[in-house]
């Protein structure tokens, strides 16, 4: 079968948008699942519904990479975005054609051609993300390099060609996981200017002429589809062989912190994309943290315990949903500082997320490192609710005594690979944490219920704080977990509704 490319497209007898030329308005640092899904699929829309006329040029951040399986498809590949919607099944094909091209900058004939984009009248936008450990300092770094080895030292080659050839700045967003990813981005670029020892008049370009945006991007990108006999229906039904056909869910957001003009410069709200421009991401960055990862840290380890094994089917069942609707709209919501519309918005989709007929998201997966996540995704709200309301949040409670009872229940050995513990059903689980967490619960598994509870909370390694010291918090546990241990801990759950 034929690779994707325009001829095979069009042979293929694609009926969908496709825009074969156009300026390339975007150097794009990263190539991989995530970007192609998100960022390029944002551009791509806006070339159909805003008539924004762009491509994105991509640059492989390391030496090994997509840019040759890029450049054989002309830029072009298939996303399907998949999941729920509004509660109906959704499953859209799309080709992107917003990719013009992908450099190898460890290539001395590509390198030279990013820098011939970095000069470029057309360029406005440089967007990256480059994995947690992308935006990072690294004094080894030298101007003269081809390329530096760092995201940040290509990206200061880049803008300091341009400011040499007097161009106009650009507006940078960054989508790296990490908080205040733009100001970081922008801290390294200045620690390289000091380290070069370039002129004052490049860093006032870059701190005064160039954006520094931190982003906050939402959409889960599985990649690639793993079974074989669907690809293969699927390029059947395509006509083409698609070497990087990409997969994301339905659901989509990019909240990008920046001045007020940016709002109407950047394409996306003229294409109808949920992105909004707002002055500080911080709020809405707690909204996702609190309401999407706070949901499945609250609720996954009750419903393991439960005989629940991935998250779709925890939402085909009454209790457990009705348990993480309670906590999300009536416990978290009114701790967060957004929009009440907005928030309940957001909890809504978050349903549909968790429901997604195309992924099979584990439990025990989500279970990883519970400990800090419980202290950073729940903590916060149990506390403000608690403060706020002068009283327990009900489900928050309860999911602090499930979390107790996922790491104590029937403890059966501390191994290499964790701690191992049994499930009411009879199979056997192992918990990953931080191994101090796995060996105080260890080193705990003879307790009684009001002896662990007590040692649990009065560790200030897990919660920087003596939670017995809140009224009524530690009752609350003790009887919790003996219901959860004696019950069950969907019966526990249903109590809680």
């Amino acid at each position: 079968m034929e690779k994707l490319n325009y001829a095979a497209l069009k042979k293929s007898g694609y009926a969908g948008y496709i825009l074969e030329k156009a300026p390339e308005k975007v150097l794009q640092f990263g190539e991989g699942n995530f970007l192609r899904a998100f960022v390029d699929y944002w551009f791509d829309m806006s070339n159909e519904k805003a008539g924004w006329n762009g491509k994105c040029v991509l640059v492989q951040p390391i030496g090994g990479g997509l840019a040759k399986l890029i450049n054989e498809q002309e830029g072009l590949y298939t996303l399907y975005l998949r999941g729920m919607e509004n509660g109906e099944k959704v499953d859209r094909k799309r080709v992107i054609s917003s990719v013009s091209r992908c450099l190898n900058p460890y290539d001395k004939e590509d390198f030279d051609a990013m820098m011939e984009v970095a000069v470029s009248d057309d360029l406005e936008y440089v967007a990256s993300n480059t994995t947690e450990a992308g935006i990072v300092y690294d004094p080894a770094c030298q101007l003269t390099d081809v390329p530096c080895s760092s995201f940040p030292g290509k990206l200061t080659q880049v803008l300091y060609k341009r400011w040499q050839a007097g161009k106009s700045g650009l507006v940078i967003l960054s989508c790296e996981l990490i908080d205040n990813n733009g100001k970081e981005l922008q801290k390294c670029v200045n620690q390289y200017i000091d380290q070069w020892k370039l002129e004052a008049g490049f860093r006032k370009y870059v701190n005064e002429e160039c954006t520094f945006c931190s982003t906050l991007v939402d959409r889960i990108v599985p990649g690639r589809i793993r079974d074989e006999a669907e690809v293969a229906q699927l390029e059947k039904e395509n006509g083409y062989h698609d070497e990087l056909l990409d997969v994301g869910e339905v659901f989509g957001v990019w909240n990008i912190e920046g001045p007020e003009w940016l709002a109407e410069k950047l394409p996306f709200k003229a294409a109808g994309l949920n992105c909004i421009v707002v002055p500080d991401v911080t709020p809405y960055k707690k909204r996702k943290v609190r309401i999407l990862n706070g949901a499945h840290t609250g609720f996954v380890l009750g419903a393991y315990l439960g005989g629940f094994d991935i998250v779709r089917d925890c939402m085909h069942d009454n209790v457990v949903r009705g348990f993480m609707n309670k906590m999300l709209y009536e416990e978290v919501i009114p701790t967060l500082p957004l929009d009440k519309k907005d928030l309940e918005d957001f909890a809504s989709a978050v349903q549909d997320r968790f429901n997604n007929p195309f992924v099979n998201h584990e439990l025990m997966s989500i279970s990883l490192n519970s400990t800090s996540k419980w202290r950073a995704r729940n903590m916060p709200s149990f506390l403000e609710y608690t403060e706020k309301m002068g009283k327990l949040p009900t489900c928050l409670t309860m999911s602090f005594a499930a979390y107790i009872a996922f790491f104590s229940n029937d403890i059966q050995a501390l191994t290499d690979k964790g701690l191992v513990c049994k499930r009411p059903k009879g199979n056997e689980y192992v918990c990953s944490d931080d191994r101090w967490a796995l060996e105080f619960y260890y080193a705990h598994k003879d307790d009684s219920v009001e002896d662990l509870v007590h040692a649990v909370m009065t560790n200030g390694e897990m919660w920087g704080q003596d939670l017995t010291k809140i009224p009524g918090f530690e009752t609350a546990t003790v009887k919790n977990l003996k219901k959860i241990r004696t019950e069950g801990a969907v019966a526990a759950y249903a109590s809680c509704l």
